[in-house]
């Protein structure tokens, strides 16, 4: 069978398409110029915002295949797996691209194992080898010290997974665009399921780091437990959010719905200051993206100071309550976050 082109697993949510289905887009992007095929995207939802499809092709994509039912409104794994393997008989796709979201990570495994493909999940670099043009699909291993670079070199369709929020998403090309947007309805076999949705509760704690705006993130470098109280009264002189590493985590100094990095949450804000960050892979690469970054740690040779927009290169026992007061005391009202 002669597999062609990228696909992006794009996702909705009440007919809305999400920001991750524009992420991808980005990455898809990437791989399909560099592969010099289309970029494709399927999405599954019930009365789709056709204007959101439109948007779609406006930011890159050449061909949107929309599969519509009321059962597939929600997310069910039966019902979306079926019809995701209907796209693949009906398209053949060499590369398909989801988010490590809830769906993503969900969805993907399970038509990978139906399709007998392989998948790598969590990847923080996707590239294309030259000569085979086999997908590298580079993620960290082995708890984050070593980066591992997978291919699948005798099976198609190639699939993989990124973190929400891993990169930037895709912007508009052009305004009308010319792609094509194919709405399929589906057979009725293929939306049977054995899984009934009765509700949904959002975790407003996860949801609110990740939408936060300014993150503080106290590292292992701030010692103790008793020490959190200075980062905290840093994040909230900035109206910003207390967040932490996987070390500071695991020594109990804050919980779980705190960490950053590949093992915890992935962010984006537009301004993330670093306490005694140390900047190890994986917590990079749930942060790498956010728009400036400000590192404070009393070793200049930090990898954290490697993406950083600006460093402070002292002790943050002194640095952290001087800069705290500078803000509190109105020292910096000319400087602010746009919006």
């Amino acid at each position: 069978m002669n597999h062609s082109d990228v696909w992006i697993l794009a996702e909705q949510e009440d007919g809305k398409i999400l920001r991750i289905s524009h992420e991808l887009i980005t990455r898809g992007l990437l791989l399909s110029q560099k592969r010099g095929c289309k970029l494709c995207a399927m999405v599954f939802g019930s009365n789709i915002n056709e204007s959101d499809l439109q948007d779609m092709v406006d930011r890159g994509v050449d061909r949107v295949v929309a599969v519509e039912a009321p059962g597939l409104s929600n997310f069910l794994v039966e019902p979306y797996s079926a019809c995701m393997q209907d796209i693949l008989s009906k398209y053949s796709p060499e590369i398909i691209l989801g988010g490590a979201t809830s769906t993503g990570r969900t969805l993907l495994p399970y038509v990978a194992m139906s399709a007998y493909t392989g998948l790598t999940a969590d990847c923080t670099g996707l590239d294309i080898e030259d000569g085979t043009n086999n997908l590298l699909q580079t993620r960290p291993a082995i708890g984050g010290n070593i980066m591992a670079t997978i291919k699948t070199p005798d099976f198609r369709p190639q699939m993989a997974t990124v973190r929400p929020r891993s990169t930037k998403p895709a912007p508009v090309l052009q305004k009308g665009r010319k792609g094509k947007i194919v709405r399929l309805k589906p057979d009725s076999k293929l939306l049977n399921s054995r899984i009934l949705r009765t509700g949904f509760i959002p975790n407003e704690e996860e949801q609110s780091l990740h939408e936060a705006e300014i993150v503080v993130v106290a590292g292992r470098g701030i010692k103790k437990t008793e020490n959190v109280q200075l980062i905290r009264d840093l994040a909230n002189a900035l109206g910003g959010t207390l967040a932490a590493t996987r070390d500071v985590v695991d020594r109990g100094w804050l919980s779980y719905p705190h960490q950053v990095g590949l093992s915890g949450k992935t962010i984006s804000p537009k301004l993330y200051v670093g306490v005694g960050v140390s900047g190890a892979i994986q917590h990079l690469a749930g942060m790498q993206t956010s728009e400036t970054i400000i590192a404070i740690n009393s070793d200049p040779e930090a990898q954290i100071f490697k993406v950083a927009d600006f460093g402070i290169v002292g002790d943050l026992f002194e640095v952290v309550p001087a800069l705290t007061k500078r803000i509190k005391d109105g020292k910096f009202n000319d400087v602010k976050i746009s919006k």
